[in-house]
């Protein structure tokens, strides 16, 4: 069985391995997850690298049959630390017929797209035909093609509220939420989330943690202070680094602070080579569990 699924693509910089999918993974297996596997879409160009460069670090890829372009951005970051994203290409969707039925058997699928790769029909497909759980980076749903090819943020709220209502964990980042939601303020986006039907909906707020609501709690995850290099990944790793945490304990506030952590090891390192060590995030996650805070909703 596997502990993780990731579906679809590859974002790319140059050509280096990164993306929701790839950072994802590799964190994942990094971490602990003895078995880890990814369902992508991959142009000609780039495919025979990129399944070579996964599988040398102990990931089964699917990218069959490799067609179209290699998805992927170039990252530009202003002074603030604000970025924007050049199309380099665009990916093919990934159909409900790209699942080998032996992945169907995984307790966990992080459908992870970065520029409309997935769509209510998969997700429905994956829901229906698999016990695993579901849980869903949105980046790549509110993302379209502006002037210029340079991304600009949109969401179809009523067609987003389709898939949210079949997935059990969510996990947009401030600026996402507010493009789903409307919401500026992130606890007013996070229980709008929860209305839209996710189970437990996170959002991420950088240098300032994270939020989640499980139940009738709203937790308060803080972030473990570190000096960041590079943010590019750290939304990735925190939901691969997430289920792998969830796999062990099933729950959730475990899994957050555990990301919490995780997270922060990303953003002190640049690329694909990032290390992971499992004794660093469990101390990490130690640090700064005393500052985590709960409320009760009304």
């Amino acid at each position: 069985m596997y502990d993780i699924i990731v579906t679809p693509s590859v974002k790319t910089d140059g050509r280096v391995l990164s993306g929701c999918s790839t950072n994802a993974c590799l964190a994942a297996k990094r971490l602990g997850l003895k078995k880890v596997g990814l369902i992508g879409r991959v142009g000609p160009d780039f495919a025979d690298k990129f399944r070579q460069d996964m599988r040398d670090y102990g990931i089964q890829v699917n990218l069959d049959p490799p067609a179209g372009e290699t998805g992927g951005f170039r990252l530009i970051y202003d002074e603030n630390g604000d970025r924007t994203l050049d199309v380099l290409g665009v990916a093919d969707r990934v159909n409900a017929s790209d699942f080998p039925d032996e992945y169907l058997d995984a307790s966990f699928f992080l459908i992870g797209p970065i520029l409309g790769e997935v769509d209510l029909e998969l997700v429905e497909y994956i829901r229906s035909s698999s016990s695993g759980k579901l849980f869903l980076d949105p980046q790549g749903m509110v993302r379209v093609i502006g002037s210029d090819r340079r991304i600009v943020h949109k969401c179809d709220r009523e067609a987003f509220g389709k898939i949210a209502k079949l997935v059990d964990f969510i996990k947009p980042n401030q600026h996402e939420s507010q493009t789903i939601t409307g919401l500026r303020d992130p606890v007013q986006a996070i229980l709008q989330l929860r209305k839209l039907g996710a189970a437990v909906p996170i959002v991420t707020l950088a240098e300032r943690g994270s939020i989640l609501i499980d139940g009738d709690q709203l937790y308060r995850i803080p972030a473990f202070p570190t000096n960041a290099v590079d943010p590019t990944g750290a939304g990735d790793v925190y939901a691969g680094s997430f289920i792998t945490e969830y796999a062990h304990t099933k729950n959730s506030v475990e899994a957050a602070l555990f990301a919490s952590a995780a997270a922060s090891m990303m953003v002190e390192q640049v690329g694909p080579d990032f290390a992971m060590s499992l004794k660093t995030a469990e101390g990490r996650k130690k640090s700064i569990r005393g500052r985590l805070a709960g409320e009760k909703l009304g």
